[in-house]
């Protein structure tokens, strides 16, 4: 029903309310409590007109409710979480100091960094909700990207992740995992979508981008998207009946998938690596060697280590810029900072969590869970990595280890983290 009165009165309140995204919200909402005021006062004989202007009296005056309103509904920013991202960004240039394959890398990083800030507040200060309904837009791009790298892609370390255009290559991997992960929130706010039939459909979608991993192969992407697609699951408003058919069924067929691989793969490189992990001096002269050298490192770290410069010993481990950036940190500056940096990433994570509790938008909600997980996955893998208590696999350690795709990616999966922070109390609520 369009009344005038209330037309004026909302256009008051609205004007003290700076935030147009929570102008959509509060007028719904105060609407509803006009009419109610309304009703009641019709059942007092009182004229309809007559009705709407004490309903608008009663709710007081319209300029005064705008400022408290303003003040309520206002966009947030996360500082904490933004410092804490400044912090690690910072931590990001030590395990390039003196241990760099060249010069420039310290300049490279300085660029990426610079660049995964524009990421990160564009991602910020976009509508999240924009996203949800192109959901099978990103599914469908990630599955052409890895088919398409699957072909024409370039390998390196014996693995297909790179993608050459006009000269620059690219680690298209990170962006399909992007795309999927946008595209399973949007999918898991679709209810009806895991009933019946389609329950089929939805357990054939996941599994198609996991054996593309897998043919890579790039099995710690596997893993990411394995862990990321069942929390987003977990948290979504599906019934608990088809919650417990979709993941019993999942993680079935991953054992059933998995396990067979390692025993006809046997001698490998993956299983080799897993083997190693369990009896690392049987395979001394393999990847069992990489679990002996880094605990040598650990046990010469001390509390303070050995200075980033301190010990030309330290050159043996490779990768010590990329994915053992964390066993370099404590070897160089000890374990008092190996464990500092592990509680800053923890809080980290567990800032980036808190706002999954705070946003009551259930497409916001999912995104959170599914943007910690990405970037928890491979934080504690890499950690336990470093400290010899986890398979050793191609996972570097999120904004810490140098890579200019992986940065931008997590960059990205933060800005959607704190987009739905800085809308928790525009966007109107829809958690049942």
């Amino acid at each position: 029903m369009n009344s005038p009165i209330f037309n004026d009165f909302l256009a008051k309140v609205m004007s003290k309310v700076k935030s147009k995204e929570a102008h959509k919200m509060i007028e719904k909402e105060l609407h509803h409590h006009l009419q109610e005021l309304s009703h009641s006062f019709q059942n007092r004989e009182d004229s309809n007109e007559e009705a709407e202007r004490k309903a608008v009296q009663e709710m007081g005056d319209p300029y005064s409710i705008g400022e408290k309103l303003n003040k309520l509904h206002k966009p947030r920013m996360d500082w904490v979480l933004l410092i804490l991202f400044g912090m690690i960004g910072a931590i990001s240039f030590l395990p390039l100091i003196g241990n760099a394959p060249g010069p420039s890398f310290l300049e490279r990083q300085a660029i990426w960094l610079g660049l995964a800030s524009i990421v990160t507040l564009s991602f910020l200060f976009f509508d999240y909700r924009k996203l949800m309904n192109w959901w099978i837009g990103f599914y469908v791009s990630g599955v052409l990207l890895l088919l398409y790298l699957l072909v024409f892609g370039i390998t390196q370390n014996g693995v297909l992740r790179w993608i050459s255009f006009g000269g620059f290559t690219v680690d298209v991997t990170t962006f399909t995992m992007l795309f999927f992960f946008l595209a399973w929130a949007g999918i898991f706010t679709k209810e009806t979508m895991f009933s019946g039939w389609r329950q089929i459909v939805m357990f054939v979608l996941f599994w198609i981008p996991f054996i593309l991993y897998m043919m890579l192969p790039y099995f710690p992407y596997s893993i990411f998207y394995f862990f990321c697609v069942l929390m987003m699951f977990t948290f979504s408003h599906i019934s608990k009946k088809n919650k417990i058919i979709m993941i019993t069924a999942n993680i079935t067929t991953c054992l059933l998938f998995i396990v067979p691989i390692l025993i006809n793969f046997r001698g490998s490189r993956l299983s080799e690596r897993l083997l190693s992990f369990l009896s690392p001096e049987k395979y001394f002269n393999g990847p069992g060697y990489m679990y002996i050298l880094i605990k040598e490192f650990l046990a010469d770290a001390g509390w303070f280590g050995n200075g980033l410069n301190g010990n030309s010993t330290i050159q043996a481990l490779p990768e010590a810029h990329t994915d053992f950036a964390f066993p370099y940190l404590v070897y160089s500056l000890g374990w008092a900072f190996g464990i500092f940096l592990s509680i800053l990433l923890l809080v980290f994570l567990w800032r980036m969590s808190q706002t999954a509790s705070k946003t009551k938008d259930h497409y916001g909600k999912i995104l959170v869970v599914g943007g910690a997980t990405l970037i928890a996955v491979p934080a504690i893998w890499n950690i336990l990595m470093g400290l010899g208590f986890a398979p050793i696999i191609n996972v570097s350690l999120p904004f810490v280890s140098y890579g200019g795709s992986s940065l931008l990616f997590y960059s990205a999966v933060l800005g959607i983290i704190l987009s739905v922070y800085r809308r928790k109390d525009i966007v109107e609520p829809t958690e049942i």
